[in-house]
C-alpha cells in the first residue's frame, strides 16, 4: 500500500520548502539481488532534489523527489537502470501481485529432472554408461541454456547498463562451465566414447580439455534457482502479515440511507453514515455503536484473542469480526483514516526502512561483486602463473564467482524486519522504522505515565464505609443521587449500584462541592465535608478518619449524610489495570529500571507505585513538565523510553530515546512514539521491546553468517579447494540460513 503525499516540515521557515516536497512508493520488478536495489538507488540518488531508498525484500523504492519533477521521470530512471517500476496502487486494489514462484516452480523442476543423471553420472564412475559424457551434455545443455536464462537475461541487460550483479556472477560460472565442456567434448579428448573420469571436491587437476564440467554447470544453476525459488517463497510469506491486515479490510458494506439499507463498497462510505453489521460480517470503518449489542473479535488488532462485548457508545474498528448480534454503527474514520489503514500503513513504512547495520551492508555489496569479477580474472592469472594449467584455473575462478554471490548479506536485514514487524503486527505492536530496534537494545530505564497507563484512567468505587446506616442504603441513596451527575467522581459512585434507583427531586448542583436533593423522602447530601457542614449534618470522628485513610491510599472521599449527620464515606479512585504489577515486573526482567511519572499528588501516587512495586515515583509534575523529566534523566546518562497514551505525554514521547504509546490513547500521542501498542495492555510494552530486540538480534546473526561465509569461503575457492558445483549448493543453503533464521520470527510469542 503505497502514498503519495505532501511532506509537512517543522522546521523555521522552511514551510515553503516542505510545500514543495513529495514522496512515493514505486513498485520496482526485476531485482534479483541487493546489488540491483543499490543501481537502482544510485541511479534515482543522481537525480536533483531526490532521495531514494530502495528494499531488496519488499521490492520497493521509497523516493522523497521535488513537487515540480514528474513520477514519469523517476519511472524513465528506473526503466534506463533495467528495470521496471509502477506507481502505487490505491488501497482498494492492492493485491499479493504475480506469483513468481510459479514460473521459477516450472525451470526448477525441470531442472532438478535433467540435472539429476547428469550430477550422478559425473560423480560415480560406476553409473558412467557407454557415451555417457555425450548423454550429460543433451541433458545439461536446457539447463545451461533455459532453466539458466532468468540468469543470462538479467546478467545481460545489467551489462548493456554497464553493471554487474549477482546474475553476472551465476551466468559467466554456467556460461565458462558449460562452454568449457563443449570445448573439451568438441575439439578436446573428452569426447571418446568409453572415456571415464572421477569426480573430485576440489578443483581437479589434468588436460583442460579432457575434463568436462557439465555437472558444474546443470548443478550450478539447479541450486541457484532452488535458492531463488525458496527465496521467493520466504518473502512472500515474510509480507504476509501485512497482506493480510490489508486483506481484513471490508469491501463492501449495508448503509441506512433514508431509512432504506443500501449496499454500498466500502470506498463509498463517508463519516456520520450509519452501518448495518450482521453478524458474520466485518465492519468497514472506524465508527460508534447507536444501537444493538454483539462481541466483536479484534484480534487482528490487539492480538487478544477474546471478544469484546460492545453496546451503544462504545467505539468499534473497522476490519474486526461482529460475532453475534446486529450493530448499527456511525462512522467516525474511513477508508485510509481508519485504524486499521494506519496500522497497514506503519507496519509497510518500517520494513521499508533500513537500519545502520543494513546500510553498512548496502555499502559492502554495492562494491562486492566488481571485486569478486576482479578476483576471478586474477585466480585463473594465479594458477597459470603457478603451472597448473587450464583445468585447475577455470575451475577455481567458477567456484570464486559462484560461491562469492551476495544474496545473504542483501537478504539479511530486511527479511527479518519484514518477518518481525509482521507479526509485530498481528501481536498488536506496530515498529515505527528499523532506528527503533537499535534504541530498544540501549533503553536502561522506562518512564510510565500514572493515568491511562499504568491506571485504567476511569474512576472506580474501590471502598464504602458506612458510618450509622447499613451500606447498601448508603451506596443505593448516594448511587440515586449522583445518577443525575456527570461528574467523573459522580458516575462512579453511580456505577457503585446495580439495583434500581429510587427517584429524586429537588437535585442541585454545587460546583465544586457536590449535589442535593430528595431521595425516598430525605433531604440528602453528597460530595465533601464543607458542603455536608453548610447544610447543618454532622461529620463525625468516624467519617473523619475514613476520609483520611481514604487520602492516604491515593483515593478521593465522598461524604454522604441525610438526617444531620454523615452516614458513610465512599472511597473513589482510579483503579490500577490487573495487568500493571506483572508488566512492571517484566519491564524489570529485560534490565528497565521503571519510574511512575504523574501529575497527581504524591500520596495517590506512592499508592499506586506501591500496588505495582515501582520504588521511583515522580509526583505533581505538570503537563509541561513531563518533557523536562524526561531530560533531566537523559541528562543523568539514562537511555529513557518512556510510555504514555495522552495528548501531555506526547512531548515526552517524541523527546525519548524511545516512545512508546498505547493505542487507546490519543492519535497525537501515537504520532510521536516510536512504538505503539494497540491494546491497553503495559504487559504488551515488554513483549514490544522483546520482539524489538529479537528482531535487532536475528538481523546481527544473519549479517555476521553473511559476512563470514563470504570472507571463509572466497579463500577457500580461490585456492581451488573447491568444485564449482558444491560452491553454488553452498551459496544457495547460505541464502537460505538467512531467510529461515528470519522467518523464526514468525514463532514470537
Amino acid at each position: 500500500m503505497g502514498t503519495d503525499t505532501t511532506t509537512s516540515g517543522t522546521a523555521p521557515g522552511a514551510d515553503l520548502l516542505a510545500d514543495q516536497v513529495r514522496q512515493v512508493d514505486l513498485q520496482v520488478t526485476g531485482m534479483t539481488c541487493a546489488s540491483c536495489a543499490n543501481r537502482i538507488e544510485r541511479k534515482l540518488n543522481k537525480l536533483e532534489g531526490v532521495e531514494a531508498s530502495v528494499n531488496y525484500a519488499t521490492e520497493k523504492a521509497h523516493v522523497v523527489y521535488p513537487a515540480a519533477l514528474a513520477t514519469d521521470v523517476l519511472l524513465e530512471t528506473v526503466a534506463a537502470a533495467g528495470y521496471s517500476a509502477a506507481l502505487p496502487q490505491p488501497a482498494s486494489q492492492v493485491d499479493d501481485g504475480p506469483d513468481e514462484t510459479a514460473a521459477l516452480r516450472v525451470r526448477l523442476v525441470a531442472a532438478v529432472v535433467l540435472s539429476v543423471p547428469v550430477i550422478a553420472m559425473a560423480m560415480v564412475p560406476a553409473l558412467q554408461v557407454y557415451a555417457w559424457q555425450w548423454w550429460s551434455l543433451a541433458l545439461a545443455t536446457p539447463v545451461a541454456t533455459w532453466a539458466a536464462w532468468p540468469f543470462h537475461r538479467a546478467a545481460w541487460t545489467n551489462l548493456r547498463h554497464g553493471a554487474v550483479t549477482m546474475d553476472t556472477l551465476v551466468s559467466l560460472g554456467v556460461t565458462a562451465a558449460y562452454s568449457w565442456s563443449l570445448a573439451a567434448l568438441t575439439i578436446g579428448d573428452a569426447g571418446h566414447l568409453g572415456m571415464t573420469h572421477g569426480f573430485s571436491w576440489t578443483a581437479e587437476r589434468g588436460d583442460g580439455l579432457s575434463l568436462v564440467y557439465l555437472e558444474v554447470a546443470a548443478g550450478v544453476t539447479t541450486f541457484l534457482l532452488a535458492g531463488r525459488y525458496a527465496e521467493k517463497r520466504a518473502k512472500r510469506r515474510a509480507g504476509a502479515a501485512l497482506r493480510a491486515l490489508l486483506a481484513l479490510s471490508a469491501s463492501e458494506a449495508t448503509v441506512l440511507r433514508e431509512g432504506r439499507e443500501v449496499r454500498v463498497g466500502a470506498d463509498e462510505l463517508g463519516v456520520g453514515e450509519l452501518l448495518v453489521v450482521r453478524p458474520g460480517e466485518r465492519i468497514a470503518a472506524d465508527g460508534v455503536v447507536e444501537s444493538g449489542a454483539s462481541g466483536v473479535d479484534a484480534s487482528m488488532l490487539t492480538g487478544e484473542p477474546v471478544p469484546v462485548d460492545v453496546g451503544p457508545g462504545d467505539e468499534v474498528s473497522g476490519g474486526c469480526l461482529n460475532t453475534s448480534g446486529r450493530l448499527v454503527v456511525r462512522t467516525t474514520r474511513v477508508g485510509s483514516d481508519t485504524a486499521l489503514a494506519q496500522m497497514a500503513r506503519l507496519v509497510e513504512e518500517a520494513q521499508q526502512g533500513k537500519a545502520e547495520v543494513q546500510r553498512l551492508a548496502d555499502r559492502v555489496s554495492s562494491v562486492f561483486v566488481p571485486v569478486v569479477v576482479a578476483l576471478a580474472l586474477l585466480t585463473v592469472l594465479g594458477w597459470l602463473v603457478a603451472g597448473e594449467g587450464w583445468t585447475v584455473a577455470l575451475s577455481a575462478a567458477v567456484s570464486v564467482l559462484v560461491i562469492a554471490c551476495p544474496c545473504a548479506l542483501g537478504l539479511a536485514t530486511p527479511t527479518a524486519l519484514m518477518v518481525g514487524t509482521g507479526r509485530g503486527a498481528q501481536l498488536g505492536i506496530l515498529i515505527r522504522g528499523p532506528e527503533v530496534l537499535e534504541q530498544t537494545r540501549r533503553v536502561d530505564t522506562v518512564v510510565l505515565d500514572k493515568t491511562g497507563t499504568v491506571t485504567t484512567g476511569m474512576m472506580s468505587l474501590v471502598d464504602v464505609v458506612p458510618v450509622g446506616a447499613a451500606e447498601d442504603d448508603v451506596r443505593r441513596i448516594a448511587a440515586a443521587l449522583e445518577s443525575a451527575s456527570e461528574h467523573p467522581v459522580a458516575r462512579a459512585v453511580a456505577a457503585g449500584w446495580s439495583g434500581a434507583l429510587p427517584e429524586v427531586t429537588g437535585f442541585a448542583n454545587h460546583e465544586g462541592l457536590g449535589v442535593t436533593g430528595t431521595v425516598e423522602g430525605r433531604a440528602v447530601v453528597v460530595g465533601k465535608p464543607a458542603l455536608l457542614e453548610s447544610r447543618g449534618l454532622v461529620v463525625g470522628e468516624a467519617a473523619a478518619d475514613a476520609i483520611e485513610d481514604a487520602r492516604v491510599g491515593g483515593g478521593t472521599a465522598v461524604l454522604v449524610g441525610w438526617d444531620g449527620e454523615a452516614r458513610g464515606v465512599l472511597v473513589v479512585a482510579d483503579t490500577v489495570k490487573e495487568t500493571s504489577a506483572e508488566a512492571v515486573e517484566r519491564l524489570r526482567a529485560l534490565g528497565l529500571e521503571p519510574v511512575l511519572l504523574t501529575g497527581d499528588h504524591e500520596r495517590a501516587a506512592r499508592a499506586v507505585a506501591a500496588e505495582v512495586r515501582i520504588d521511583r515515583v515522580v509526583a505533581d509534575v505538570l503537563p509541561g513538565d513531563k518533557l523536562a523529566e524526561v531530560r533531566r534523566l537523559q541528562a543523568e546518562g539514562r537511555v529513557v523510553a518512556m510510555v504514555g497514551d495522552g495528548v501531555n505525554d506526547a512531548a515526552a514521547l517524541a523527546a525519548a530515546d524511545l516512545g512508546i504509546a498505547l493505542g487507546t490513547g490519543t492519535d497525537v500521542a501515537m504520532e510521536a512514539s516510536d512504538l505503539t501498542l494497540v491494546s491497553g495492555d503495559l504487559r504488551v510494552a515488554a513483549d514490544a521491546v522483546r520482539l524489538s530486540r529479537r528482531t535487532l538480534g536475528t538481523i546481527r546473526a544473519n549479517l555476521f553468517w553473511a559476512f563470514a561465509y563470504n570472507v571463509a569461503a572466497i579463500p577457500v575457492a580461490v585456492a581451488g579447494l573447491l568444485s564449482p558445483m558444491i560452491a553454488g549448493a553452498a551459496m544457495a543453503v547460505s541464502s537460505l540460513v538467512v531467510v529461515g533464521n528470519s522467518l523464526r520470527l514468525r514463532g514470537f510469542r
